[in-house]
């Protein structure tokens, strides 16, 4: 398996494509529920092939990635080459940037002297995707770019 399984709840919200996915292999729903029964590893199997075509076909299209924490914000740029990354650092006692108010305040004061931006871009070591995934995996969520757009704007 190139990534992680889908999650149930992933699995029921995917149903119909899960359907077609087993129906472009001549399985249909009697058969999915024989192999389940009967040989779960093949069931297995099967579920982990289409985990993989969903993670991939989600990681292409991830262009902008974000992952906040208390007091700064990871933004990233993924583009086919190589990855972009913009730190904004906030350095103000009792700051915190889950929080929608301090958040706001960030934006309203995005040139404050207890913030402090940094940039930089390096070249995929693995696959695109997988190095993708991964920052996902550590709590980074797919996103419109907006933010990441406007940092650099204001950074440049």
């Amino acid at each position: 398996m190139k990534y992680r399984r889908l999650t149930k709840e992933q699995f029921e919200e995917l149903h119909l494509e899960f359907a077609t996915f087993l129906a472009a292999q001549q399985i249909d729903v009697k058969e999915w529920n024989d192999i389940k029964k009967n040989t779960p590893k093949v069931a297995e199997e099967e579920m982990d092939l289409f985990s993989d075509v969903v993670w991939d076909k989600v990681l292409q299209k991830a262009a902008y990635l974000e992952h906040f924490s208390q007091d700064s914000i990871n933004l990233f740029r993924c583009d086919a080459e190589e990855i972009h990354r913009i730190v904004v650092k906030v350095k103000k006692d009792g700051i915190n940037l889950l929080n929608t108010d301090d958040y706001n305040w960030f934006v309203d004061n995005s040139q404050h002297k207890t913030i402090e931006y940094f940039k930089g871009q390096k070249p995929y070591v693995k696959e695109r995707n997988l190095e993708v995934f991964d920052l996902i995996e550590k709590g980074s969520v797919v996103s419109d770019g907006k933010l990441y757009e406007a940092v650099f704007k204001l950074i440049s």
